[in-house]
């Protein structure tokens, strides 16, 4: 009897690993009822990470869509499912363990079947917690192992991180391959070892199409024993995404394995309604790059969902760069340059850095330290100078223990910096948050929601609920999709125009001294992504904005002057500023 393989369709990932948004709830409650039409899916991933956040930041409340999402799909018998980033849940930096035991209970109230559980480092200290309390809500917890290439990323390492998941209580496993440069054949091995082992636990393969290696390797995985693959649908199949069904379906059916049919007549409704999407509004924020696949993933590791802002933070460092160059008389860098440069210095920082598995946040770390590093060299001062404490804390492990050894270079580095190494359970570091949310709740009279999604959606996202709440978050949207609009169009707006639109009521945050920028944010635990803040981020007074690192080594903490809400960002991480120039606009509570 042939191998019966199911597919599930990504579709959160499938617009997160092409632009910055996700269809509105109107617009998932038109579509759901068409994925069941097809026939073809046993499982529809509906949220997750990147999904309630910019859900937010568009001004709209993403429980409501997630009930909407699922209902039809839970009526149909199609499983559900989330992705879930373990310690980190649905963000990007730590989360206390009673909001994290809290999510679970909501997401299976709002109709998500499944929770895919993973972490960044593989560490089962991250895993484990997440397991228990997803079964404890009536979740099916999936365990996950993130793929990535490298010396100490063996096939006795992961088969070890799956027995100790199952151990641990996962129902399923899944191969989570975010960049797609899982070698083929040892993805099949992989499988082989867990099926062996676990003949009764489901294998679910999850591939990006970057590098080109995923079809390929769906077919390992298959001829070794997985269950069910991951599959995308144009338009947005394919490139930094996921292949498309109808590729996938093909290509196993003339395998020999039991594979469902497709109503291509819903088919070709989905793929039309998914169009009309990115024509309505999305596509403003698709970046063109991520509909191309690219064999320079396979060098770095880098994740395709990232290359988007990956490329706005090379476009900032290589002015900063190219000015440094001409101070030296050598040629400036072109953009192919640098980026060739980046990878080529994040294969050499990767393996120093103990060999995270680069998937977030731990990818953007590392290209972090690497863009920095080739900053700091062009400036003559070495690598390793300009890291801050979030990839500190990757390196030392207080968000867990990474893979490999890290380098002597930096245990030194860290010892003469007064840094100390922990094995600290991560988890442990954080204190429960929920009393202070419902506190924060009761004080402005919000309403904690059907099943206290709305408590929990405070206390996972606060930042981003508090502007949804005010409905500054919308205004800022509404604001940049309309910029979007001008730029695609063409549209001529004049200096004076532009100025008024982006300024208006709004304080610059001026450089009181030359340097580099650097972007610092801390969560609610010690280890928090550098990375930029969004528009519309809220800031008290007396709140830094940003640090400068001025010409004479000091790290300068430059404050977000009364406070107010961000309406426009001037300078990139790592870039060179002078005395006097904008970093960027903070529109005052009162404006």
């Amino acid at each position: 009897m042939a191998k019966k393989i199911q597919f599930s369709l990504v579709y959160r990932d499938m617009w997160q690993s092409s632009g910055k948004f996700q269809p509105r709830k109107d617009q998932l409650e038109r579509i759901a009822p068409v994925f069941v039409e097809m026939g073809c899916f046993a499982r529809v991933e509906t949220n997750g990470g990147a999904f309630e956040q910019v859900n937010l930041l568009a001004g709209d409340d993403p429980n409501p869509s997630v009930r909407a999402f699922c209902k039809p799909l839970n009526e149909a018998g199609i499983k559900t499912h989330m992705l879930d980033r373990g310690l980190n849940a649905l963000r990007m930096y730590p989360v206390p363990d009673d909001v994290r035991r809290m999510m679970y209970r909501v997401k299976k109230a709002q109709g998500v079947d499944i929770t895919r559980i993973f972490d960044g480092l593989n560490d089962i200290r991250n895993i484990a917690p997440a397991i228990k309390w997803a079964k404890e809500a009536g979740m099916i917890a999936q365990g996950t192992l993130c793929i990535t290439t490298s010396p100490v990323h063996t096939l006795e390492y992961y088969s070890k991180i799956a027995d100790e998941e199952v151990a641990a209580g996962a129902q399923e496993i899944c191969l989570k391959d975010m960049a797609g440069i899982g070698q083929p054949y040892f993805l099949g091995q992989l499988t082989k070892i867990i099926k062996t082992k676990h003949p009764d636990i489901l294998i679910e393969y999850h591939g990006h199409s970057g590098p080109g290696l995923s079809m390929a390797s769906i077919v390992e995985v298959c001829k070794n024993g997985a269950d069910i693959i991951d599959t995308a649908i144009e338009p947005l199949a394919w490139g930094k995404v996921h292949p498309d069904v109808i590729s996938v379906q093909s290509m196993l059916k003339h395998y020999g394995f039991d594979v469902p049919e497709i109503n291509m007549k819903a088919y070709m409704k989905a793929r039309a309604l998914t169009q009309e999407f990115i024509d309505d509004w999305l596509g403003y924020f698709i970046n063109p790059q991520n509909k191309l696949m690219s064999s320079l993933l396979l060098g770095c590791g880098l994740p395709g969902g990232m290359m988007g802002s990956m490329m706005a933070d090379l476009g900032g460092m290589r002015q900063t760069i190219n000015h440094l160059r001409a101070k030296k008389g050598e040629p400036e860098y072109s953009v192919d340059d640098l980026m060739v440069k980046l990878f080529d210095e994040v294969a050499y920082v990767w393996p120093r850095v103990g060999y995270p598995p680069l998937v977030t946040p731990f990818s953007q770390y590392t290209k972090n330290i690497a863009l920095m590093n080739l900053l700091t060299m062009e400036q003559g001062k070495g690598r390793f100078v300009m890291m801050d404490d979030n990839m500190w804390g990757m390196i030392l492990g207080k968000s867990g223990r990474v893979p490999g050894k890290v380098a002597p270079e930096l245990v030194e580095l860290a010892k003469k910096q007064g840094r100390e190494f922990t094995d600290v359970d991560p988890h442990t570091l954080l204190k429960d948050s929920l009393p202070e949310f419902r506190k924060e709740m009761d004080k402005n009279g919000w309403d904690y929601g059907q099943d206290d999604e709305e408590l929990f959606e405070l206390a996972m996202h606060p930042e981003q609920y508090r502007n949804y709440k005010s409905g500054q978050a919308k205004k800022n949207f509404l604001a940049d999709l309309q910029k979007a609009k001008d730029a695609r169009l063409g549209a001529k707006v004049s200096p004076e125009e532009a100025v008024a639109f982006k300024h208006a009521k709004a304080d610059p945050v001026v450089a009181p001294v030359r340097g580099q920028v650097f972007w610092e944010f801390q969560g609610d635990g010690e280890v928090a992504p550098a990375v930029e803040p969004y528009i519309g981020k809220s800031y008290e007074k007396g709140d830094v904005f940003c640090y400068l690192q001025t010409p004479w080594g000091e790290l300068e903490p430059i404050p977000a002057d009364l406070g107010g809400e961000l309406v426009e960002i001037n300078a990139h991480q790592g870039s060179k500023v002078r005395k006097g120039d904008v970093l960027g606009y903070i529109q005052r509570p009162e404006a």
